[in-house]
């Protein structure tokens, strides 16, 4: 299967099972805008918990916070969003299609690395054990042209960028030959600086009405309430702030279904540190955002960490973690080490001291920051596109979601065999038992196989089939998503089955 087939694949059993669906559909959907449906919303819930819980209940330094979306229009003078918050726009003049001329670039050095990626591969099967992938990549000259083509076009992209200088990237553009992916056409327009944030108005400010900012990021909201959250707490350096709120964005090319949208939801950590203590953190941030994705259970070959090529004005290290998604590596989250910049500006702007006095050494500072932020609609989509699984059964295929039991939408399903004889009495039993500490669905309709089928698509990691012998022997048949393994256990045994599997502390205890 194709990777495009596949992404397809995903989209389609997205809106099926009852995942994602088109915004507004009944009037025609609106564009890179996504409602998340009943499977899809519990899904989101949590890995939105896993994050938040990681993150807070596992360290005594880190506290959670809610911001509003609307905040004073300086908070975004200040962070430089007003003035400096663009993407690099290019045309082509024959598809009438806009696209970032930056992601048309990586795009196309993702494919040149998968030319490397074929040579590597091809030359293992030829050396076999003895074969040193590492040696192979520094040795073999057209692997090392490969590689050389994708540093200059960094350097390019990153003079272009830094310099402000766009012409240089649309040269880049023209010299690699980069076409237009709807009309295969080289026919560019400049390049152009756009402008993402979301302007609305509120007539209740002082001095009349200004223009407000929908949020195109949560991080602010936690530097404006540092020192609330530093004095009420009683922190001291190191601590955390955690958030979990929507952002909104002007994308211009919005695409890949829900991976770049208009409005999406951020996991935000905002790490204050003292003053030269904020690389070494970011090495420890860096490697624990890594581990965090891994007891998930997606293999270590699908992630990669990929080094900004252009460093934002504020940071002084910066790193994404990217995912191997159907159409390629994309990043997930950002590790950013943002220096004083965020709350030294907002000292500036507010006027207000945003120093932290440390008592030991009796000095005052502005603490530097390092910040891990995570898109949640990535994360789902990079969670469905790791569990989508197509399997040949008898002759049949099934689909199945693998999810982790403690992230999966229903955590157990209740089939009653017929719907007589008391089956369906025990089945609903066996429901109000479960249902305070488990997310748990009874059905009844279609046979037994079918409805195995539909909870394997949804990804249910247990299904209970309550049969006649279950009245009499006070047991019930479980049945393993993943093994397709079925065992006779005892009705009292179930929660304790369920709790074993599914708690979230089994994902937490991996970290």
């Amino acid at each position: 299967m194709s990777d495009n087939n596949l992404f397809d694949k995903i989209v389609s059993h997205a809106k099926e099972y009852g995942f994602v669906f088109p915004s507004s559909e009944i009037y025609g959907g609106l564009a890179a805008v996504y409602d998340y449906g009943q499977n899809g919303a519990e899904l989101r819930n949590n890995l939105r918990q896993f994050w938040y819980l990681s993150m807070t209940r596992l360290n005594q330094n880190i506290v959670g916070l809610d911001s509003a979306i609307f905040m004073h229009p300086k908070v975004w003078k200040a962070s430089g969003h007003v003035d400096g918050f663009n993407d690099p726009m290019i045309d082509n003049k024959d598809s009438k299609k806009r696209y970032r001329a930056d992601v048309l670039i990586e795009d196309h050095q993702e494919k040149i690395r998968q030319k490397i990626q074929k040579e590597i591969e091809k030359a293992a099967k030829r050396f076999g054990e003895t074969f040193d992938a590492e040696m192979y990549k520094s040795t073999n000259p057209r692997v090392m042209e490969y590689q050389q083509k994708i540093d200059e076009m960094d350097s390019i992209l990153k003079e272009g960028l830094e310099s402000g200088n766009l012409n240089l990237i649309k040269e880049l553009i023209e010299n690699e030959g980069i076409v237009c992916p709807i009309s295969g056409s080289k026919n560019w327009t400049d390049v152009r600086q756009f402008n993402l944030m979301y302007s609305t108005q509120m007539n209740a400010l002082e001095g009349g009405e200004e223009a407000l900012y929908l949020r195109p990021e949560t991080a602010q909201g936690i530097f404006v309430n540092y020192l609330n959250v530093q004095k009420t707490g009683r922190m001291k350096l190191p601590f955390g702030i955690a958030q979990t709120g929507k952002a909104f964005r002007n994308e211009i090319v919005a695409r890949q279904f829900i991976m770049r949208m208009k409005e999406f939801e951020q996991m935000e950590m905002q790490f204050f540190c003292k003053p030269g203590t904020e690389l070494e953190w970011y090495n420890y941030w860096k490697q624990a955002r890594m581990k965090w994705h891994l007891a998930l259970g997606t293999p270590q070959n699908k992630y990669r960490f990929h080094d900004h090529v252009k460093l934002a004005h504020y940071a002084n290290a910066a790193v994404d973690i990217e995912f191997a998604f159907p159409f390629g590596f994309k990043e997930v989250e950002g590790i950013h080490s943002r220096t004083d910049f965020d709350l030294g500006r907002h000292e500036e702007f507010s006027g207000k001291k945003l120093r932290y006095f440390d008592p030991e050494t009796n000095e005052s500072f502005i603490p530097y920051v390092v910040e891990t932020s995570i898109g949640l609609d990535r994360l789902f989509l990079l969670t469905l596109a790791q569990a989508f699984t197509e399997e040949q059964v008898d002759g049949d295929t099934r689909t199945v979601l693998k999810l982790h039991p403690a992230i999966a939408p229903v955590k157990c399903a209740i089939l009653p065999l017929v719907k007589k004889d008391g089956l369906p009495e025990l089945a609903e039993k066996i429901y109000n038992d479960l249902r305070f500490d488990f997310n748990v669905f009874i059905e009844d309709k279609d046979s037994i196989g079918k409805r195995y089928r539909r909870m394997d698509a949804i990804g249910t990691p247990f299904c209970i089939t309550v049969d006649h012998d279950s009245i009499t022997g006070n047991d019930v048949t479980i049945r393993y998503r993943d093994s397709m393994q079925q065992e006779r256990v005892s009705i009292d045994r179930l929660s304790e089955i369920l709790h074993k599997e599914t708690d979230m502390s089994a994902l937490l205890k991996q970290l």
